[in-house]
């Protein structure tokens, strides 16, 4: 499965790179994921563990993504249910108080039972995802623009 997702957001890539990179916190905006520690961190490199529990679908995921900050951090899956998986987050500055998000994702759950279970769940996750992180920018950074939550999604391609 793989998807592409886009979105302007009236934050900087800057903040808003920092807080994709912060998967510590994700148990607190992310609905699906249930518990996220992190393994290491430096300036290359940030490894988490996180465990997903939603509708059904409980796993422990365990990556180890390489970043350039505040533009790419790249999604790399050391342990985890799946076959493939694999993704990068982009940012790019739209000026001084705004940027664009696209985000990409790569997978295939290692059963094949599994996996048709699995991908109707997980793409819902997939597909909520650019929004819960525009939703955390606002709540953490403070409302985007005049008002809150101006976030324009500008593609949305599941195949």
């Amino acid at each position: 499965m793989e998807i592409r997702r886009s979105a302007l957001i009236g934050h900087t890539a800057e903040s808003t790179f920092d807080l994709i990179e912060a998967a510590e916190h994700y148990p607190e905006f992310l609905p699906w994921c249930t518990r996220a520690v992190i393994l290491e961190r430096d300036e290359n490199v940030v490894a988490a563990r996180l465990t997903v529990n939603y509708r059904g679908l409980h796993f422990d995921l365990r990556t180890r993504n390489p970043k350039r900050r505040p533009h790419w951090l790249a999604v790399r899956m050391e342990q985890g249910p799946f076959r493939r998986f694999e993704g990068d987050w982009r940012l790019i500055e739209l000026g001084s108080a705004a940027c664009k998000i696209e985000f990409a994702l790569s997978y295939e759950f290692d059963s094949r039972l599994v996996g048709k279970l699995a991908d109707t769940v997980f793409a819902r996750i997939a597909d909520t995802m650019l929004d819960a992180f525009a939703r955390r920018a606002d709540d953490v950074l403070g409302p985007a623009g005049e008002h809150r939550g101006s976030r324009l999604p500008i593609s949305g391609d599941t195949s």
